[in-house]
């Protein structure tokens, strides 16, 4: 089965939401359309709005219809979404009357009880680059919104929604991983990690701030994992390893402590997600690591750099 995502994203996010994209699919599009056999639940991403699992697809909404016709949906009631609109943002988008009347030729066709308030399945419709696409909708849900507010904030710490794609960026497929964030911080990453089902574990050697990161995580639900300790004491044997990086904008570091953190990132884990405001690229070719891929992260005139390295 091939699978329709629609994606939107604000503008400073733009490559970030590419390089997400580009790790769960291997590829990237320019637009906010995708077409792939991968499977995600769009929940994960936050520029992910909704998956279609397409069922058929023709040249003609009645190739849909003939479609339609045959569809089993039992004793489930059903009800058409059609994308084509202002808010989904496919293009092209079509004025309400088209769509209205696009979605009741399908309806019409389906041998079942329609249901405009709580339907039992969501159908989607969509017309992209010439070809009808019908098949159940999954929408996706903002979960990093509730992520918002902390009992325990920390100023440099990344946004919610920059946790989340980071995660994704880091671990795209978690299953069977050991993953570590050994600069947790009061715990954004550990969050979303957590919050998506994937088991993580973090450490720092701030005790004050290990201590936030144990009241926010309980604060949403999640049992802490946390250690005090510097990324040195950390033991081998991670796949992945999420470092944020800031530390020099408000807190003098030396470029020794910035190559320690690197170097025994690469000896703790097989793959390192950098995120970085200044470049590390001397101390990431000393730590014998390379960059497969990146992107860049702003908000207003602040950047951060995302680094995948291996």
């Amino acid at each position: 089965m091939k699978h329709l995502y629609s994606f939107t994203w604000k503008k400073d996010e733009y490559e970030l939401s590419r390089l997400e994209m580009r790790t769960f699919f291997n590829f990237d599009v320019v637009g906010n359309v995708l077409i792939s056999e991968q499977k995600i639940e769009p929940s994960r991403s936050p520029f992910m709005r909704e998956r279609l699992d397409i069922w058929a697809q023709g040249e003609t909404i009645e190739d849909l219809v003939a479609f339609a016709k045959g569809l089993q949906l039992g004793d489930k009631t059903f009800k058409i979404h059609c994308l084509n609109n202002s808010d989904d943002a496919v293009e092209p988008k079509l004025d309400r009357k088209l769509r209205n009347d696009l979605m009741r030729t399908i309806g019409m066709a389906i041998d079942a009880e329609p249901d405009l308030a709580k339907p039992d399945v969501v159908l989607g419709l969509v017309f992209y680059e010439d070809v009808y696409y019908l098949g159940e909708l999954v929408h996706g849900e903002s979960v990093w919104l509730t992520h918002m507010k902390k009992p325990e904030m920390y100023s440099t710490a990344l946004s919610t929604r920059d946790a989340r794609a980071i995660v994704n960026i880091a671990v795209p497929f978690p299953k069977g991983l050991k993953v570590i964030d050994p600069c947790c911080g009061i715990g954004t990453v550990l969050v979303e990690a957590m919050s998506m089902g994937i088991p993580i574990e973090g450490r720092d050697m701030n005790k004050r701030v290990v201590w936030g990161s144990c009241i926010n995580l309980r604060h949403f639900g999640y049992e802490p994992n946390v250690e005090i300790g510097p990324i040195e004491e950390a033991n081998e044997g991670y796949d992945v390893a999420i470092i944020d990086m800031p530390y020099n904008l408000f807190t003098h570091i030396s470029k020794e402590l910035q190559q320690s953190i690197i170097s025994n990132a690469r000896r703790i884990a097989k793959r390192v997600v950098i995120v970085t405001i200044e470049s590390m690229n001397n101390e990431i070719a000393n730590a014998n690591l390379n960059i497969i891929d990146q992107a860049i992260v702003k908000k207003g005139a602040f950047e951060r750099q995302v680094l995948i390295c291996e």
